[in-house]
């Protein structure tokens, strides 16, 4: 089993990423994205169900990130737009069998990817 995060980068606040994260070894399972940003805890980011069929988001991404699911590649992707410095963290990606906004039910982890915003 393999979760290969990628996508991160520097950018300007307001700008966009997208992070993608390929899974090899797994079929039919939850994804979901955390981030951790220095001196911080592992937080949620958003998750989505098998063949995209649910979908949540933290309270923070106010509409700013989008998760989505394409099951032909195994690859799950979090469109995040409107950046601000506060997003500056290392992102995460997951995958479990049940969509949790918690860390504990994700079985597998991604290696991260670094995402910095400039003010």
């Amino acid at each position: 089993v393999q979760l290969q995060a990628s996508g991160g980068g520097l950018v300007q606040a307001g700008g966009s990423l997208r992070l993608s994260c390929a899974a090899s070894g797994l079929t039919s399972v939850v994804m979901g994205w955390f981030r951790q940003s220095p001196g911080g805890e592992r937080e949620f980011v958003a998750a989505i169900g098998p063949f995209g069929g649910a979908a949540f988001y933290s309270d923070s991404d106010s509409g700013r990130f989008t998760i989505s699911i394409d099951n032909a590649k195994n690859t799950v992707y979090l469109q995040m737009n409107s950046l601000k410095p506060e997003d500056t963290a290392i992102y995460y990606c997951a995958a479990g069998r049940v969509l949790a906004r918690t860390a504990r039910p994700y079985d597998y982890w991604g290696q991260g990817t670094q995402v910095t915003v400039s003010s």
